[in-house]
C-alpha cells in the first residue's frame, strides 16, 4: 500500500480509494485492501492528517449490510450512485432511516452508529473521516456495545 502523488491516469474508486489530506492533497491509495495489515499501513501513512483526513471510495453491493459502524473523527457523506440504498442511524436507541436514490446523499454525523442496506444491485460513494472508525457485527437492528475494531473500514 502506498499513497500516489500526481496520478494522471483514470482511478477506479472501487479498487483504489483516494485520500483527501491536509493542504488540499488528493492521493490515490495504491494496493489498498480491506484487511488489517493494509488498513494499518494506510492509517500510518495518513496519520499526520489527523481528523482532517478523508477517504473517498465507491462500494457496489446488493442486500443488507453485515455491520454497524461509526466515525468519531468526523461526518461521513454517503451518495447513492445507482439503485436504492437505505442508511439506518441509531439515534438515542431509535432507528432513523433515510432512503436514497441515484444522485441523493445523506450525512452520517460524527459518532453516529449507522448501517447501509442496498435494495438490489446498488452503488454508493462515501467520503469518510476514517480515523478511529468502530465496527460492530450486525446481529440485530441496533448496534451492540461490545468492543469492535478500529481504523478506516468499509461503510
Amino acid at each position: 500500500m502506498r499513497l500516489v502523488n500526481h496520478e494522471r491516469n483514470a482511478i477506479d474508486l472501487r479498487t483504489t480509494p483516494v485520500h483527501l489530506g491536509l493542504g488540499s492533497r488528493a492521493n490515490p491509495v495504491e494496493g489498498f485492501a480491506w484487511d488489517p495489515e493494509v488498513l494499518q499501513a494506510y492509517s500510518d501513512a495518513v496519520a499526520a492528517d489527523g481528523v482532517e483526513g478523508r477517504m473517498v471510495t465507491i462500494f457496489d453491493g446488493d442486500g443488507l449490510g453485515d455491520h454497524w459502524e461509526r466515525h468519531p473523527a468526523g461526518d461521513e457523506l454517503v451518495v447513492c450512485l445507482s439503485g436504492s440504498v437505505t442508511v439506518t442511524r441509531d439515534v438515542d436507541g431509535v432507528p432513523d432511516r433515510v432512503v436514497l436514490g441515484p444522485g441523493e446523499a445523506t450525512v452520517n454525523p460524527a459518532g453516529a452508529w449507522h448501517a447501509v442496506d442496498m435494495a438490489g444491485p446498488a452503488s454508493i460513494l462515501t467520503i469518510t473521516a476514517g480515523l478511529g472508525t468502530d465496527h460492530r457485527p450486525r446481529t440485530d437492528t441496533r448496534p451492540t456495545e461490545h468492543v469492535g475494531t478500529s481504523g478506516p473500514q468499509a461503510p
